[in-house]
């Protein structure tokens, strides 16, 4: 191997290059200037935004749709700092995600250098690791080991930060190849899963964002269909058997799961989202990619830990059992949960029904859309009605619930997939997170229409607040901003809808529109998500 030679940023592009990493999501700083430097150098694309937690959320999302680590390089202290909410969403999600930055000058730390902060020291506790490269020789070593930890079993974020010293000094380096990560074994109650999913008369399947992740969908849908079992699917699980598969249920999934007497849960963790792995008298399957992750607190039946494709073969293999009694009592609620819906998908109300946006937004969505969710209350809905016919097609906060993602995850979407249409769901609340990086998807030309639900309120936390105390306060908005104007004065294309007929051809005229344009739809703000309904 012929050594190279260069400083800290060469040592750390030709590393991030080394490992198939061809992008990554930056804000400009003085302490990473090496880093850019070593990028440009080799031709690399370096995607720049207006805020650091753009930069990682886009690197989160780019994790999440290509199932590699993505990158952002940010700079030290504050732009580092900025990054937290993403680094931490991407422990919630599992996606591979890794971050590097500079670092003040170790030989004047604790002195008050400027921008200086223990970055690890922050990171540790929300990362699979964060280490410091004080020494040159330890640059290639210490980034391999990130992208190594962001991308292997259970995934999530790794962070590095590299001193000024170290990232200034020149010198020969070598950088190895990357060694394949072992796919490791199958462990758990292999053997009693399987015993019960074959038992079972009323069996329900949950596919959750590791299943993507993992690389299993193909396996996920031959589980389903071999074994004739009813599949729901969250987060990025969804698309992974498509929605109008004659086995998939989204509108039966309070049913499905209230009524099961075995629930498969597959890579997703057993959260809030799934009442904490309580159902009952239902027997619970548990199956995960890594043994930290199994929800012991839910003492379930039976886990699986390990490769997903392979966990999925093993329960596929149990004798089938007759079912289509089962399918069709969940079909039957399933249609009529979809007939009822109709009523506000067609709304002619004003101010507008947020559930008529979707009515008239879903028929024009291609199967390939990436959808996008940003929001608290109006994208609510969106779990209810979009439908997602391929995988890799969603992309949500997890369970994090941070607001402040559309920007970042369109950003990254669309550089990852030019050709593919981008919706995002956006509340005129979490527009506010991110605004100022709709010029970013301006410059970078990103091809994303953005349709935000503008009910002039904090809808998530209004009619909760009344209810509980009988009005609410600081939940309002100024009513009918015009976010559509702020778009078009960055560079594109903006639509403003008070009425039921003008909405869809706004909407028709956003989707023709190269690059972004945003929909801008003055919605009924009565009206809110009604949770707690299956």
């Amino acid at each position: 191997m012929t050594p190279l030679e260069g400083h800290g940023g060469d040592r750390i592009a030709e590393t991030l290059r080394a490992h198939g990493i061809e992008t990554v999501y930056t804000l400009i700083g003085g302490h990473i200037f090496q880093v850019l430097d070593g990028l440009q150098k080799r031709g690399m694309r370096i995607v720049d935004t207006r805020h650091e937690q753009s930069a990682a959320f886009a690197a989160e999302a780019a994790g999440k749709l290509s199932r590699a680590p993505g990158v952002a390089i940010l700079d030290a202290g504050p732009g580092v700092m900025n990054s937290v909410n993403a680094v931490t969403a991407a422990r919630f999600n599992g996606s591979p995600l890794a971050v590097i930055s500079g670092r003040a000058g170790q030989s004047l730390f604790g002195r008050g250098s400027f921008q200086e902060v223990d970055h690890p020291a922050v990171f540790g506790p929300i990362t699979k690791q964060a280490m410091t490269a004080f020494e040159p020789d330890q640059i290639v070593g210490l980034v391999a080991d990130t992208l190594a930890a962001a991308g292997s079993r259970p995934r999530g974020p790794a962070f590095l930060d590299v001193s000024l010293e170290a990232m200034f000094t020149p010198g020969p380096f070598e950088v190895a190849p990357p060694v394949p990560a072992s796919e490791g074994a199958l462990t758990g109650d292999i053997e009693e899963a399987v015993r019960l999913l074959a038992g079972a008369e009323r069996p329900i399947v949950m596919l959750g964002s590791d299943v993507w992740l993992d690389g299993a969908e193909k396996a996920a849908r031959d589980f389903v269909e071999t074994q004739r079992v009813p599949v729901v699917m969250n987060g990025q699980g969804r698309g992974v058997v498509p929605s109008d598969h004659a086995l998939a249920f989204n509108a039966a999934r309070g049913a499905a799961l209230a009524q099961a007497d075995v629930i498969v849960i597959v890579g997703t963790p057993l959260d809030f989202r799934l009442k904490f792995g309580a159902f009952g008298e239902a027997k619970v399957v548990h199956v995960v990619d890594h043994p930290s992750r199994i929800g012991a607190h839910a003492n379930p039946a039976a886990a699986i830990a390990g490769p997903l494709t392979a966990a999925l073969e093993a329960l596929a293999s149990a004798t089938v059992r007759e079912r289509d009694e089962w399918v069709a009592t969940l079909r039957a609620v399933e249609d009529s949960k979809r007939a009822s819906y109709e009523a506000e998908l067609r709304s002619d109300q004003v101010p507008i029904h947020p559930v008529r946006v979707y009515g008239d937004l879903l028929p024009l969505l291609e199967p390939d859309t990436i959808v996008v969710i940003d929001a608290g209350d109006f994208g609510s809905y969106a779990g209810k009605y979009v439908d997602v016919l391929e995988p890799g097609g969603w992309l949500d906060p997890g369970p994090y619930g941070c607001l402040g993602t559309a920007c970042g995850y369109a950003l990254a979407a669309g550089t990852l997939y030019p050709d593919r249409r981008i919706v995002v769901l956006l509340g005129d609340g979490a527009a506010g997170f991110s605004m100022g990086d709709w010029d970013s998807l301006i410059r970078h030309g990103i091809d994303v229409t953005l349709v935000c639900g503008n009910n002039a309120a904090w809808g998530l936390e209004k009619q909760p607040m009344q209810n509980l105390f009988g009005y609410d306060v600081v939940a309002d908005l100024r009513p009918e901003t015009r976010y559509d104007e702020v778009m078009r004065a960055l560079g594109g294309h903006g639509e403003f809808v008070r009425a039921p007929d003008e909405l869809r051809p706004a909407l028709e005229r956003a989707l023709a529109t190269r690059g972004p344009s945003l929909v801008n739809v003055i919605t009924d703000p009565s009206i809110s998500y009604p949770r707690g309904q299956g």
